[in-house]
């Protein structure tokens, strides 16, 4: 029973993150900013990013619940992660920063990887749930830097 709290809880803390994230960033002006043609309709980001939210929770789960002595740097890497990723919604959407969001992605990209990399020495399942992550962040860094050149 513990062990459920405690993923329900692993899994509350990225969505809550991602509702701040929301809130601060105020995406309803999207649909307005010029975008390439491969970017994917509105309706398709929160879609992906409550699943990457969910993959996170569960991952860092693993992590918490591990008896490894370096869960907690690990988990450490993982807050300053969803700082970054909650912070990013609010430079692009909110202050329309194009070019600093993209350098901020991009160091979001790096502190996904570092936290892969530090997952995997504890829980290799909990290191690969991110990998949608880290992947979505790499097509979602691409569709930022294209956003700035054509606006």
């Amino acid at each position: 029973m513990k062990n459920r709290k405690i993923l329900i809880i692993s899994i509350i803390i990225p969505l809550v993150a991602g509702i701040i994230g929301n809130f601060l960033g105020n995406p309803i002006g999207f649909e307005e900013i010029k975008k390439p043609a491969f970017s994917p309709p509105g309706i398709v980001f929160p879609i992906i990013w409550t699943i990457l939210y969910i993959l996170m929770g569960i991952s860092s789960y693993l992590i918490y619940t591990s008896n490894n002595k370096n869960k907690e740097k690990s988990l450490k890497i993982y807050t300053v992660q969803l700082i970054f990723n909650t912070l990013w919604t609010f430079i692009f959407f909110n202050k329309k920063l194009y070019l600093l969001s993209f350098i901020w992605i991009l160091v979001l990209i790096i502190l996904i990887l570092k936290m892969i990399i530090s997952f995997k020495k504890i829980n290799k399942t909990a290191a690969y749930l991110q990998i949608p992550y880290l992947l979505w962040l790499i097509f979602a860094s691409i569709l930022n830097l294209s956003i700035y050149l054509i606006n």
